[in-house]
């Protein structure tokens, strides 16, 4: 036999309440933050190893508002993702040609690019 000495029948409610209330906020809340201005593109960047990956991804998450850089060094292509309020495609690509590494709208300096280690200088696109 249990004895319950609540008198208040909504007790264990009036918790789950406020809690489900602060969830849901919280959940709105980040929806919010994410929805507007999140973009993902596909950028072509030239590169050859680990290193390579390294120095990519650093030089685009150096452009205020990127979230996230991945360099996939099998297909030469930058995944990123950010806010298109802070940042630009453009910008990002500026960015990573300023670190030695071309894509197809930015070529890195030469003085830059002949400072990269000899396992990072790749075949270099032919100009347009």
């Amino acid at each position: 036999m249990t004895v319950n000495f609540n008198l208040n029948p909504n007790h264990k409610r009036m918790k789950t309440k406020p809690m489900m209330f602060l969830v849901g906020m919280l959940f709105l809340s980040m929806t919010t933050v994410f929805a507007f201005g999140a973009k993902t593109e596909k950028i072509k960047v030239y590169g050859n190893c680990g290193s390579c990956k390294t120095r990519i991804e650093k030089a685009a998450h150096s452009v205020k508002g990127v979230t996230q850089a991945s360099w996939d060094k099998t297909d030469g292509m930058l995944t990123v993702t950010f806010d298109e309020t802070k940042a630009s495609v453009s910008k990002i690509e500026e960015a990573v040609a300023k670190v030695g590494h071309d894509t197809d709208h930015f070529k890195a300096d030469d003085k830059t690019y002949d400072k990269l280690p000899g396992c990072c200088q790749y075949d270099r696109p032919a100009k347009k």
